[in-house]
């Protein structure tokens, strides 16, 4: 199959044809015929399967073929990176159309403000949003959307994640009922489900396997005590050759604290996080593309929002909460039909996970020996590991239970939060 027998617009055609890309990838040959047909979707497929082309290529059809031109599309996105990103795509694919596009997100200055809210007063064909900010421009009456067509709902978990349910469902209030709607998850979790049923009429399911990495993917373990994680951690960006690598840690606060680490050490890097002004992570991020850094460090925002070529090693210096996000980070490399390694610490309270994992890809990821120097790590048996107890609770026998009525002590007790990025991003 070819792009060819989709009988899209000649121009967007030519576009695909100067990017280099001339066959479908397996989401696009089974979304953008049901997209044509206008039929609502909700697809299953991680990032680098080409999911973003199998939503943006019919959508740019169907707009170019259209006589009267208005705000027909509404992206969200839950981070600022996916959006630009998004628009970047945008703006190459539809190079010889005149199709017009805006990305809306926070993180910005006042000027920032004023000059997306004008730009969605003037007009665009398609709007790619974060809710966070989206929500503020519809508060101020910035943009109509009665003439939108479709929405598409990208990364849509990460969004439910970072807590934008409700954003997400507002701004689905302003839209015309009548209207194509697109949902794309990584993971199908019961809440993109429950959010399917009711933003979705009759919707196309379809699934891309996520469960299996690129086979071009080195990936490693390596059982660890915690104080063995900084010396190994150190050991490893030292004494290999690797040119482009993205270390993976599970907050914001330690993300800042290996970067201290690093610089200490002096090793090269920067660190990646919410608490940057947008100006800054651009530049980070322009400059780890152009090679110019070597180590970039961050949570898991890095996992779906960055799109780069060439990154050599992937290392999670803490294991990820769920398997699904294993998957996603170290898809980040061996991109493209290349080579590359993923490296991941587990320590005893990850046991549980990484059984989790290799469960999820039915493969048993190869244990890698502690350098000598760092003394023997400990001896885990994944078989047998078992979830850690919640927080707070009693590990030497039953917690104990207060029933009394009004009693704060009722309340569950979890585990440490994960590192949410700021609504408005």
């Amino acid at each position: 199959m070819t792009f060819e027998d989709f009988q899209l617009n000649s121009d967007l055609l030519e576009g695909l044809n100067a990017m280099g890309f001339k066959t479908p990838t397996p989401i696009q040959q089974q979304a953008i015929p049901l997209i044509l047909q206008n039929k609502d979707l909700i697809a299953s497929a991680q990032t680098g399967t080409g999911k973003t082309a199998a939503f943006l290529l019919p959508i740019l059809d169907r707009i170019h073929r259209s006589d009267h031109r208005h705000l027909n599309a509404l992206i969200l996105a839950p981070t600022r990176e996916l959006a630009q990103q998004i628009d970047q795509q945008i703006e190459a694919l539809a190079y010889f159309l005149n199709i017009s596009s805006i990305s809306v997100y926070g993180g910005g200055d006042g000027i920032t403000w004023e000059q997306q809210k004008k730009a969605l007063v003037t007009g665009a064909d398609i709007v790619i949003a974060t809710p966070g900010r989206l929500i503020g421009m519809l508060g101020s009456d910035a943009v109509h959307f009665k003439h939108l067509q479709h929405l598409i709902l990208d990364e849509a978990d990460r969004m439910l994640d970072m807590g934008f349910y409700d954003d997400i469902l507002k701004i689905i209030s302003y839209l015309p009922k009548k209207r194509q709607t697109l949902l794309f998850s990584a993971t199908m979790p019961s809440r993109i489900k429950q959010l399917a049923e009711r933003i979705l009429i009759d919707p196309i399911s379809i699934n891309i396997s996520i469960s299996k990495p690129a086979e071009g993917i080195d990936q490693q373990v390596y059982m660890v005590h915690d104080r063995q994680k900084e010396p190994l951690f150190k050991s490893i960006l030292t004494n290999n050759d690797f040119q482009s690598i993205i270390v993976f840690a599970s907050t914001k606060d330690k993300v800042k604290q290996l970067d201290q680490l690093l610089r200490k050490s002096k090793i090269p890097a920067k660190a990646f996080h919410s608490d940057l002004e947008q100006a800054e992570r651009e530049v980070i991020m322009r400059e780890f593309k152009n090679k110019q850094i070597r180590i970039i460090v961050g949570t898991d925002i890095l996992s779906r929002g960055i799109d780069v070529d060439g990154i050599d090693l992937v290392l999670n210096f803490d294991c990820p909460p769920d398997p699904e996000d294993y998957i996603h980070r170290i898809g980040r490399t061996a991109r493209a039909e290349k080579l590359g390694t993923a490296i991941t610490f587990i320590n005893e309270k990850d046991a549980y996970k990484l059984g989790k994992i290799e469960k999820l890809m039915e493969k048993t990821i190869r244990r890698m020996p502690i350098p000598q120097e760092l003394g023997p790590g400990p001896d885990l048996d994944i078989s047998k590991a078992r979830p850690p107890r919640p927080f707070g609770s009693n590990q030497s026998g039953p917690r104990k239970k207060n029933f009394q009525k009004g009693n704060s002590s009722n309340r569950k007790h979890g585990g440490p939060p994960r590192d949410k990025a700021r609504p408005n991003s």
